[in-house]
């Protein structure tokens, strides 16, 4: 029974439990994805079915991880499989114990809010922005903003952190960031805001059939 209910892995030359952060930011991807393809639904169709099944997904799926063992988890498994061939990158169980109780609170307060009530307010937006976020910084950059939080209230230093963030070394030369670096940045994103001032009107205009495919098949 303890092989089945266990959190975390023992790992030689590791004195706590630790899982594979490799495979926890793939499952992090495919959530986030499915997450975004229902919250995009819902905005562009007003359509919140596949978000109620997202919403049940990612609840059963994360509660599997902290009750059970996260070696059951569907998405992680799946994460397993992808990054099979990449060498293992070892993180601390506990504070992603932690940081995954606080995605079972938001999808509780979502699956009481959408699945169960059926409603949607500025709270069910803001708790999928924040779901949404969270998935985004674990997947792509390797950052758990759940686990910054482990600290805070524990008053105690995290161990085996991705890209051993929790251990205090200077910076190589290849890690800074320059001032010009940051207005070139910054730059960009003025850049951006000019584009959608001065060209929004053309952008908006529909793209005509190039081969008049379309005149084509209503006409057949």
């Amino acid at each position: 029974m303890k092989k089945i209910v266990k959190f975390g892995e023992d790992v030689e030359g590791y004195n706590i439990p630790v899982l594979n952060e490799r495979e926890i930011r793939a499952a992090a991807g495919i959530l986030f994805l499915f997450m975004f393809i229902a919250i995009l639904t819902v905005i562009l169709k007003g359509n919140f079915l596949l978000l109620k099944y997202a919403v049940v997904i990612f609840l059963t799926d994360i509660s599997i991880r902290v009750f059970i063992n996260p070696r059951f988890s569907p998405t992680l498994i799946l994460g397993r499989f992808i990054v099979r061939n990449q060498a293992p990158e070892y993180v601390g169980a506990q504070q992603k114990k932690f940081a995954w109780i606080i995605g079972i609170v938001l999808a509780v307060t979502m699956f009481i809010l959408i699945v169960v009530v059926n409603s949607h307010s500025p709270i069910t937006g803001l708790i999928c922005l924040t779901c949404l976020i969270f998935l985004f910084f674990e997947s792509a950059f390797g950052i758990c903003l759940g686990c910054k939080f482990y600290s805070m209230i524990y008053k105690e230093k995290a161990q085996y952190c991705p890209g051993e963030v929790c251990d205090v070394k200077a910076k190589q030369e290849i890690q800074k960031t320059t001032w010009v670096q940051l207005f070139i940045v910054l730059g960009f994103i003025a850049y951006i805001f000019l584009t959608v001032f001065f060209f929004n009107d053309t952008f908006s205009k529909k793209p005509f059939d190039l081969f008049g495919i379309e005149n084509t098949t209503q006409a057949e």
